[in-house]
């Protein structure tokens, strides 16, 4: 018997119990439809994070306290106030970074807003100034939508001034109200707001929309209390020049803090591509994580499709009895009854990787129009590819059994059969 006569025979087989078939696919759809949908909701997720990372720029360079994680679930957890000022004053003297551009110390913390009866938790940035511009607006990319920013005067003053999110001047004053000039109370001291952000969502991590923006100066001595910093971020003249700026950073703060051997390190510098492979890679994780938890429901379909194809026999066993008596051999017995396995299995392969795509889309534009999210459709192609082999392998695996008890049937007792 042909080969194409089997396929046409295992066609016949499954259309003549179609509710069963239909049954019998089930398992296999919602498996592969969910491994569609977490590989596109994870590309989709990686893509958001690492947008927002590089928000900062590609000649950003941050230096951070603490010894430098070496896994995902490793944080930086000692020496958390290595950077200090004699830092930041070493790695601006051009003789140490010749291609450092610009350096602003960042200390940032959770504070406690209040205008009159309201209040608003938030988090506060203390950044600082060039002579010729304010940093956080060349940084960051963001400038007051009105007001101004602080300028190098408040920084060496320590001015109680605040520029604060959209989030913050819609909860603290309302929609008609101009905050320009009022004073609000952050952990319980006075601040004048001299400038209100635009409505800019998350640059890197941080949310500006709900941030208030003061001179590092003034963070450190009357709200945070802190001496040190939690960031320095250098900017390298130009793009080739980041790697050089790193080392030339960490050779400058290993002389600043008396560091001869690097593996001990208080502190550790990370660029934009550094912090985008460490994502890269977590988000990878993450994703085949959840993708391998979903994976289970296909050995569950597979599970399912041996029953069934077992019950199905059982009650074949006469149709499986006439074939052998006009001819046909063992053989041709188990290529069918594995056929119609396999056959099974890659139709709802397809149907899950549809359904997947779909429900993947759905998600991208309920994301994108009503959550607010930059959030980009992405299906994950190779997964798809994968999600079809892997459903006609569940197939084959799970439909050898059934086969073979099938084609080892007596045709005798097959005929016999009641």
């Amino acid at each position: 018997m042909s080969f194409k006569y089997s396929i046409r025979t295992a066609f016949r087989g499954l259309e003549t119990n179609r509710s069963r078939s239909i049954l019998t696919l089930l398992g296999i759809v919602i498996g592969i439809t969910a491994i569609i949908l977490l590989m596109s909701v994870g590309e989709g997720a990686r893509g958001l994070i690492l947008k927002q990372i590089q928000g900062l720029g590609s000649k950003t360079i941050a230096v951070i306290p603490g010894r430098e994680p070496k896994g995902p679930s490793d944080f930086a957890s000692v020496f958390l106030d290595s950077l200090k000022e004699k830092d930041v004053r070493a790695l601006k003297n051009k003789g140490n970074v010749p291609y450092g551009e610009d350096v602003m110390p960042v200390v940032f913390g959770s504070v406690r807003l209040s205008y009159e009866e309201e209040t608003y938790q938030a988090t506060i940035l203390g950044g600082g100034d060039s002579e010729t511009e304010n940093l956080i607006s060349k940084i960051f990319d963001i400038y007051p939508e009105r007001g101004f920013l602080f300028t190098p005067e408040d920084v060496s003053s320590r001015a109680s001034v605040a520029v604060i999110g959209d989030n913050v001047r819609e909860e603290l004053f309302g929609e008609n109200r101009d905050p320009i000039g009022e004073k609000i109370k952050i952990n319980g001291s006075n601040f004048r707001v001299i400038g209100v952000l635009p409505t800019k969502g998350q640059v890197s991590f941080f949310n500006f929309d709900d941030m208030v923006l003061t001179p590092y100066t003034t963070a450190q001595q009357y709200i945070l209390g802190k001496k040190h910093f939690d960031r320095i971020l250098v900017v390298a003249s130009s793009e080739e020049a980041v790697a050089r700026t790193a080392e030339d950073i960490e050779i400058t703060l290993r002389n600043s803090h008396g560091i001869t051997d690097p593996s001990k390190d208080d502190f550790f510098v990370e660029t934009q591509a550094d912090l985008v492979e460490r994502i890269s890679y977590i988000t990878s994780i993450l994703t085949l994580l959840l993708v391998s938890v979903a994976a289970i429901s296909l050995v569950v379909g597979g599970i399912g499709i041996m029953n069934i194809m077992l019950v199905s026999i059982t009650e074949r066993t006469r149709e499986i009895g006439l074939r052998k008596a006009v001819g046909a051999t063992n053989q041709n017995i188990l290529a069918q009854f594995l056929l119609e396995a396999v056959i099974l299995t890659i139709v709802g392969g397809i149907v899950g990787i549809l359904l997947g795509a779909l429900l993947s889309f759905l998600t991208s534009v309920v994301l994108s129009n009503f959550v607010g999210l930059d959030w980009t459709f992405t299906f994950p192609v190779g997964a798809a590819g994968l999600g079809l082999l892997v459903s006609a392998a569940v197939g084959l695996v799970f439909g050898i059994y059934p086969a073979r008890q099938a084609s080892l049937k007596s045709p005798i007792e097959a005929l016999r059969y009641e």
